[in-house]
């Protein structure tokens, strides 16, 4: 079976990255990873005005590759039985090295969860930006019915987006929760129409690619830096922002387009 691959797709100004491992549900095993790590890298090169994540075949992603196929499984394994927390250790940095890289752009990342998100998929598609779901999704943080628990910073994303004790719930029990309950949870932005969950994300990144290139990065800056500051501390980097935003100079296309009744056509940063 094919260790996968990770296709990334420009749409004009949006980056479309796709885990395309059909055959085992996009299950991140180690070639996976890279491909992920290389797309990043790529973004990171030449950004887009946003990014939507999805999967192929009708999945999002059923989380790490459990699979004594999977090299890094392997060398956990030979780990667990010498009582070793070193090896897990270390993949666990390299992971979020990737993830890092990713989650680092400057720019919005839409989750598009078109069918099943499992474990680390369910943790990746919560570190997004913005999720978007099938109306058939389902999502599961489900570590701990293999005597694990969330290891991707998606446990500390999940309790940040709803809250300590709805991530509790979703994350102790490791039940699966569906796209109409993520919705009234908050764990999801939007749902699509049936099947349409990669347009739907394509359509809204499309509409924030529309926007003020510089306006969308610096706004997007101060809404994932204020969970870890204080009030006051917070709407103070959002007053500096937004000064440093008009001094730029961005906002002139955007207010001659206003009063002609135009769409504004912005430059790249």
């Amino acid at each position: 079976m094919s260790d996968g691959t990770v296709q990334v797709e420009r749409k004009g100004h949006v980056a479309v990255i796709t885990l395309d491992r059909p055959g085992r549900k996009n299950a991140l095993g180690e070639v996976m990873w890279l491909g992920l790590g290389r797309a990043a890298d790529e973004l990171a090169a030449q950004l887009p005005r946003a990014v939507v994540l999805t999967g192929a075949g009708g999945a999002f992603s059923a989380g790490m590759d459990v699979n004594p196929d999977n090299p890094q499984v392997a060398r956990l394994v030979g780990a667990v039985a010498g009582r070793d927390a070193g090896p897990g250790r270390a993949m666990l940095h390299q992971l979020h090295g990737v993830l890092d890289r990713l989650f680092a752009l400057p720019v919005p990342i839409i989750a598009a969860v078109g069918g099943l998100a499992y474990g680390g998929g369910a943790e990746i598609a919560t570190r997004c930006d913005l999720r978007v779901a099938d109306p058939a999704a389902v999502m599961c943080f489900s570590e701990v019915r293999l005597g694990l628990m969330p290891d991707l910073g998606g446990g500390v994303a999940l309790a940040r987006l709803i809250g300590t004790g709805r991530a509790a719930d979703l994350i102790l029990t490791a039940r699966k929760v569906s796209a109409a309950e993520a919705l009234a949870l908050g764990l999801v932005n939007r749902i699509s129409a049936p099947g349409g969950a990669r347009e739907e994300a394509i359509a809204m990144a499309e509409m924030i690619a529309g926007n003020g290139p510089r306006a969308v990065r610096a706004a997007l800056a101060v809404i994932r830096g204020a969970a870890d500051l204080s009030w006051r501390d917070a709407v103070a980097g959002e007053l500096g922002a937004a000064a440093e935003l008009i001094a730029s100079g961005e906002c002139q296309v955007g207010i001659a387009a206003f009063m002609q009744r135009q769409t504004p056509v912005f430059q790249e940063p």
